[in-house]
């Protein structure tokens, strides 16, 4: 496996380091592409990027990290290293009684717009003793638990230790699909978790007090000022904090939680506003704002001159799709797909289907859907 690289100056095209790497001042990357990490020749099996000194910014800008297969994708460890995560997706990453992300030893971890998706790891989202995360609009999606015991990891693991116990707080959340383990994690009593906004859960919560677990299951009070969820979910507040012991209180008292620095604006909900200029319905199985972006074509956009000469409509859908999103349109007619993992574009026909009155078809991989005359 390739050395360890100390603050490497060179980045792959992507816009992160190309192997291995320690980082040991602060930095600002911004993602440009997809970053695939998926070999030895790559990464030796252990931690993608670590970050243990300074204050860190990682811009994903939509793009996702994918890998290592064989280690993990972020470890932010040490007083003082802070790392502000924004608008970005963690998928494909694993290896046994690993994380994908891990926060320890007085890190911090601050971030808005995050996908765990299609992880296999002990634990996808670790936050260790004096460690703390506040984050806001987080999605953990069809993540796989492979831990030796089956049940020590999770989705979202919390544990402490002798110098001080972990404090997460998190706006806005989607569990779902995770298999193998709990959905939450708590292995010190005296860890604090704090929902706000909008949940959808689907798992169970495991934890060192039944104080937290029966905390956890009572969740069903509305707050209006989180505004809408996402299908299945409800607006909550949720303050997941065991019974201390007084030596814990004491603990937390030393580490109160700091407010984390500014974090760059969110990309904009795209897809919505089609419905009020064109009548184009989109949905995403987890929800708009889970990443999937939409584009209104023209003739010229369509590029296609024997679609261009006759469509009705057209709409380009790119970002995360793979989760199934169903596009419908107010006319009557077929629907064709133009695949964006095809250079050309090739035409395929979609199967489609009449909805309240509009013609709809679904896909699960980014591209261009065509309404042509029947």
């Amino acid at each position: 496996p390739p050395a360890i690289l100390n603050n490497p100056t060179v980045m792959a095209p992507c816009g992160l380091p190309a192997s291995y790497a320690r980082f040991t001042s602060g930095a600002t990357f911004n993602m440009t592409s997809d970053c695939i990490f998926n070999s030895w020749s790559v990464l030796p099996s252990s931690t993608f990027l670590f970050f243990s000194s300074g204050t860190f910014t990682i811009n994903g800008n939509g793009y996702s990290i994918i890998g290592p297969p064989n280690g993990s994708t972020i470890y932010v460890e040490g007083n003082g290293a802070v790392l502000n995560l924004n608008n970005i997706v963690i998928r494909q990453a694993g290896s046994q009684n690993s994380e994908v992300v891990l926060v320890r030893n007085g890190a911090r971890l601050n971030g808005s717009n995050i996908v765990f998706r299609d992880n296999a790891s002990n634990h996808v989202l670790h936050v260790r003793a004096l460690s703390q995360a506040q984050l806001e609009n987080v999605w953990f999606l069809n993540n796989r638990n492979t831990a030796n015991s089956g049940t020590n990891g999770s989705a979202l693991t919390l544990s402490g230790g002798f110098f001080g116990s972990p404090t997460v707080r998190i706006t806005n959340a989607i569990f779902q699909g995770n298999s193998g383990a709990p959905g939450v994690v708590i292995k010190d009593v005296s860890s604090t978790l704090e929902f706000n906004g909008c949940l959808t859960f689907s798992g169970n919560v495991q934890a060192d007090g039944a104080t937290a677990a029966s905390s956890f299951s009572s969740v069903g009070a509305t707050d209006s000022s989180a505004g809408a969820c996402p299908a299945g979910g409800f607006s909550y507040w949720l303050s997941l904090t065991p019974a201390p012991t007084s030596e814990s209180k004491k603990q937390k008292k030393k580490t109160a939680m700091p407010r984390p620095s500014a974090t760059t604006r969110p990309p904009a909900v795209t897809c919505p506003a089609l419905s009020q200029v064109s009548g184009i319905a989109v949905h995403a199985t987890y929800g708009l704002a889970s990443g999937v972006q939409c584009q209104r074509l023209d003739g010229g956009g369509i590029g296609i001159q024997s679609l261009a000469d006759n469509f009705i409509d057209a709409i380009d859908i790119w970002g995360y799709v793979e989760q199934g999103v169903e596009v419908c349109f107010p006319q009557a007619g077929r629907i064709v797909f133009l695949d964006a993992s095809a250079m050309p574009r090739a035409i395929a026909p979609l199967e489609s289907h009449i909805k309240n009155g509009m013609t709809c078809a679904s896909i699960s991989t980014p591209g261009s859907l065509v309404l042509m005359p029947s």
